[in-house]
């Protein structure tokens, strides 16, 4: 694979502490990124294999979805050994190669905690569900029924029904804001934050970078369960989940995002911060309150050091409006809070289909990404422009798709395997057969085929990440005077050295702006980008950036 001369000089020379302010993070979804062993699930070792590639992109870091020992009920985010590797992913050496490996490459390597709930075949839960005088019998969410037999609250799952599932041992009922096979964690109980910094702990002195939290604001439930209040009709959306589950029925004030979490958090940021360089990027998932919990789990230098919410993995596209609507609820509610911004990842469908892009878009959007204020997630897969793959129903896997077929089809589509190889039968992604169908629809797009063309997509992504470090002011500067102007969006992004002025069409008309005057010069015109002074006509999909420098 090409890998760009300039990314050896940009890694030698990023060793700051704070690498993650600004850098792009290269998701890895390891059933599906390369299989070593040919039995048809991705592992560490194809992970390995591939990381000369994802230098070559230019990021800064990678972020691997869980491959702890799990039973593979939610694949992965259900966790039966934190300390263990699942036997199909490879073993605890094999990891540690992978680590030294990117280490050597100058790839900062973050890995996903599923700290919330646990696998029901975890030996905590085996404990605290076998009678209720046990040591860990306070480890889960345990309540009794009320009278009538019925769970404790009106709480529901994600996953659907319930949130309360029934335990005959215990004669109670237990808490699963997932899968009834994910039972949640009582981070009331002391000993169980305990248990889980220790979790961390052990994988920061193996030399992780970082971590990715998962479901970061359910750690804690209302330890009075008070039921959910009813949410109106117009305020229901599909940010967090589809339409057609009732878990959009329901303003969720007490079954996750509770005001202890912040201590927890701090006690977490804490533990980080004894090691260096390390960082925390906590997955918030509020579909009323995402930007106002980003801007309180990240406020200050003692919590989180970034957060992603769901704004821009909905439905909605990114118009100039949105946008704009987007960024100023963000500074009026999270203050100088640090996003991490993701247009897909391994939840949602991929943003080229959810948006509808034609090629000049996803290029456009790939520029758009590099531009923002926050740091970036790009998931496997989304720098060759890849659409959601069609997986039929006999062919599914995930358990949240089965639920809701066929309104919802589920996550799989985005969790096809990585397409490498073109003309190979399963895309050069395995010898054996794959655990889901690869996808015909984006073999087309393989990495083979795009790294050979200097103007595809996947080489456009190179670019637009190498642009991103080569100006500071993307990477960590300001950003202010964000306007709409019609169909356009346009914004300042600033440090003490350099201004950038940035203006996308994002509409579907042409239309004109008026740009700043003084002394600019326009850039990126190998990204497409429009060459202009005074005033610039930009059709769909195009952008013009320009840049100054102080002193």
């Amino acid at each position: 694979m090409n890998v760009q001369n300039n990314v050896d000089l940009k890694h030698s020379t990023k060793t700051a502490s704070d690498w993650w302010r600004g850098g792009v993070i290269y998701q890895i979804y390891p059933r599906s990124f390369q299989d070593s062993n040919g039995d048809g699930i991705g592992d560490l070792r194809g992970i390995t294999q591939r990381l000369d590639y994802i230098a070559g992109l230019g990021v800064d870091a990678i972020w691997i979805s869980p491959f702890f020992k799990s039973p593979m009920k939610d694949f992965g985010y259900d966790v039966s050994d934190y300390r263990a590797i699942d036997p199909m992913f490879g073993t605890m050496e094999d990891f540690q190669t992978l680590l030294d490996r990117a280490h050597g490459l100058g790839l900062r390597v973050m890995i996903d905690l599923v700290l919330s709930h646990t696998s029901d075949q975890h030996p905590w839960f085996v404990e605290s569900r076998s009678n209720r005088e046990n040591p860990k019998a306070d480890w889960y969410v345990w309540a009794d029924p009320k009278p009538d037999g019925t769970p404790p609250n009106n709480w529901l799952s994600i996953f659907g029904g319930s949130a309360w599932q029934w335990d005959t041992r215990r004669q109670q009922y237990y808490l699963h804001n997932f899968l009834t096979s994910q039972p949640d964690l009582n981070f009331h109980n002391p000993d169980v934050q305990d248990a889980l910094l220790d979790v961390a702990r052990f994988w920061l002195d193996m030399g992780v970078d970082g971590f990715r939290l998962d479901t970061i604001n359910f750690y804690f439930h209302d330890a009075q369960l008070r039921d959910n209040p009813a949410l109106p009709l117009d305020q229901r959306n599909a940010t967090i989940a589809p339409m057609v589950n009732p878990y959009n029925h329901q303003d969720h004030l007490y079954s996750k995002s509770q005001p202890e979490n912040i201590a927890f958090l701090e006690r977490l940021r804490a533990l980080t911060d004894q090691y260096d360089g390390r960082a925390c990027l906590g997955e918030v998932g509020d579909a009323q309150r995402g930007l106002e919990i980003m801007g309180e789990y990240t406020r200050g230098d003692k919590r989180m050091h970034m957060c992603y919410a769901f704004e821009f993995l909905e439905k909605r596209r990114l118009s100039a409006e949105y946008t704009k609507h987007v960024f100023d609820q963000l500074l009026s509610k999270a203050g100088d809070a640090w996003p991490c911004w993701a247009f897909s990842n391994h939840d949602v469908q991929r943003h080229a289909s959810r948006w509808d892009l034609d090629e000049a878009g996803i290029r456009q959007h790939a520029v758009l990404m590099m531009c923002l204020r926050g740091s970036a997630c790009l998931y496997q897969g989304e720098e060759l422009g890849l659409p959601e793959a069609d997986v039929p129903f006999e062919h599914l896997q995930d358990p949240y798709g089965i639920e809701f077929w066929p309104e919802y089809k589920g996550r799989d589509g985005c969790r096809t395997p990585m397409v490498w190889a073109a003309q190979d039968e399963q895309s050069g992604f395995t010898t054996g057969a794959p655990w889901l169908p690869v996808s015909t629809a984006q073999a087309e797009r393989a990495v083979d085929r795009m790294d050979a063309d200097p103007q595809s997509v996947l080489n456009h992504y190179r670019r637009a990440i190498a642009l991103r470090h080569e100006y500071p002011a993307l990477m960590s500067g300001t950003q202010s005077d964000m306007r709409e102007t019609g169909p356009i969006l346009s914004f300042l992004r600033e440090d003490d050295s350099q201004q950038v002025f940035c203006a996308f069409n994002l509409g579907d008309g042409t239309a004109h702006l008026d740009l700043p005057e003084g002394n600019w010069r326009c850039i990126a015109q190998d990204l497409g980008a429009v060459e202009a002074q005074g005033r610039v006509t930009l059709a769909p999909s195009q952008f013009c950036l320009m840049v100054r420098e102080k002193g």
